[in-house]
């Protein structure tokens, strides 16, 4: 059954047909269409369009075709051209000429938009409970790594040192900037008709009211013709991808013999056909590899978008395929990196060592220097001819002699060596933000005032 024809003397070309159909990926929503469908019968009978008898047979056969299809008793049929056709034809089949009402006072046009808010809605739920138990694994980690030292890097040389837990609190900030899209997506478009409404005596705000909805979307060509809130979360989601495919890099590099930081568990590893030695991050490299995907998504409906005029067109179907997949695909990363974080373990001594290396406490050594009244950027260079002359020595700074310290500048004293102590040079970091223990414990009491909300 098609919703259109009368017009038309001759049938659809099939490759036309097959072309323009969409059920094999809009069936996808066929819970919210039908779900949109009894919302909208039960606003057409308060508004007296339909009778009580007609509105209550719909209603409740439209109840028995939803339980059907999410039971699995009913199969779509998928030569129909879309969901929504084949609920209709569905319907009437079981209560004949009154199922043919069903579709007074709107259009297949704020038809898909609802059914796409409301598919959309759901999946943002179920997006934000994901993310909220990364945000709580993540917790965990810093809560139980306040004291773990490790080198923080800039261009992935070592830089300064820092802990695991400010480390990973850096994506936990990342990871919470995601939650606000849900608000401003949460508008109606039913009852926007094809394009200017319609002449039945709707009520909007009642449909909206019961389909879980703020309100009714103002304008009804933006209500048909909107996606931009697909738009937004394709690109909130390229960003969690983007921030998990960071996190998955680095844990690359940390599973390596080269650093020995992390130790993943059997169970989230992989071998190797031919070396029977090798244990590999293959969930990492798949979940970095996976980014381009969801970011294919984003910048191919942009595309799709960016021609587009007022009001619906037929190019905006090309939006479900593409969407399914990356919310497949972010849903799964999340859950996979969650998971995987919760059983790798971290090897403390081998990331306090490797903070102890390198000359991560240089900057510490000129901070000492400035805090004895010698300007920085005179100190800046004093250390800097220290770092020199300790790798010539094949030395770290703290391994140097006071005689050795004298011989660069007669400021140093005995002292010196408390001062760039890896301990001091993280713990008297205590401004709001840095590393210190004692601020790591007020942002971690934070983020769980955070979470509760959850």
């Amino acid at each position: 059954m098609n919703l259109w024809g009368g017009r038309f003397t001759k049938p659809t070309n099939q490759l036309v047909y097959d072309f323009n159909a969409s059920i094999k990926f809009d069936k996808t929503f066929a819970s919210q269409d039908i779900k949109g469908s009894i919302g909208h019968v039960k606003m057409l009978t308060k508004q007296e369009i339909l009778t009580q008898e007609e509105g209550q047979l719909i209603e409740k056969t439209l109840k028995e075709i939803l339980n059907e299809v999410e039971n699995g008793t009913l199969e779509i049929d998928e030569s129909f051209e879309d969901i929504h056709s084949f609920v209709e034809s569905t319907l009437i089949d079981r209560i004949g000429d009154t199922g043919k009402k069903l579709h007074t006072g709107r259009s297949r046009n704020d038809q898909v938009a609802l059914d796409m808010r409301l598919y959309t809605k759901d999946q943002i739920e179920m997006l934000n409970t994901l993310l909220v138990d990364l945000l709580k694994t993540i917790h965990k980690i810093m809560k139980e790594h306040v004291d773990t030292i490790m080198p923080g890097f800039t261009h992935l040389q070592k830089a300064q040192p820092i802990t695991l837990a400010h480390h990973m609190g850096a994506y936990f900030e990342m990871f919470k900037r995601l939650h606000d899209i849900y608000e401003r997506m949460d508008y109606c478009p039913l009852g926007s008709g094809a394009l200017a409404g319609t002449t039945y005596p709707l009520d909007r705000e009642y449909s909206a009211e019961i389909l879980g909805f703020k309100g009714p979307c103002l304008n009804s060509i933006d209500g048909v013709s909107d996606r931009d809130y697909l738009i937004e979360l394709l690109s909130a989601m390229s960003t969690m991808m983007m921030h998990m495919s960071r996190l998955s890099e680095e844990m690359i590099i940390w599973n390596t013999n080269e650093y020995q930081f992390i130790d993943l568990d059997d169970t989230f590893s992989t071998g190797s056909s031919i070396m029977p030695q090798k244990k590999n991050p293959d969930i990492c490299e798949l979940i970095r590899g996976k980014t381009g995907r969801v970011y294919g998504a984003l910048m191919g409906f942009l595309t799709t978008m960016k021609g587009l005029p007022l009001a619906y067109n037929k190019d905006m179907q090309e939006d479900k395929e593409m969407y399914f997949d990356a919310l497949n695909t972010t849903k799964g990363c999340l859950q996979l990196l969650s998971d995987m974080l919760k059983t790798t373990t971290f090897n403390k001594e081998k990331m306090k060592k490797s903070a102890t290396g390198g000359f991560t406490n240089a900057t510490d050594a000129a901070d000492y220097l400035v805090n004895k009244g010698v300007p920085f950027r005179d100190a800046h260079g004093i250390i800097g001819q220290l770092v020199l002359y300790a790798i010539s020595q094949n030395k770290d700074l703290d391994e140097l002699t006071l005689e050795e310290f004298k011989n660069i500048s007669d400021v140093f004293e005995e002292d010196v060596y408390q001062a760039i102590d890896v301990n001091t040079c993280v713990n008297k970091r205590n401004t709001i933000g840095a590393c210190g223990q004692e601020m790591m414990k007020k942002v971690i009491a934070l983020n769980e005032e955070y979470l509760k909300q959850f």
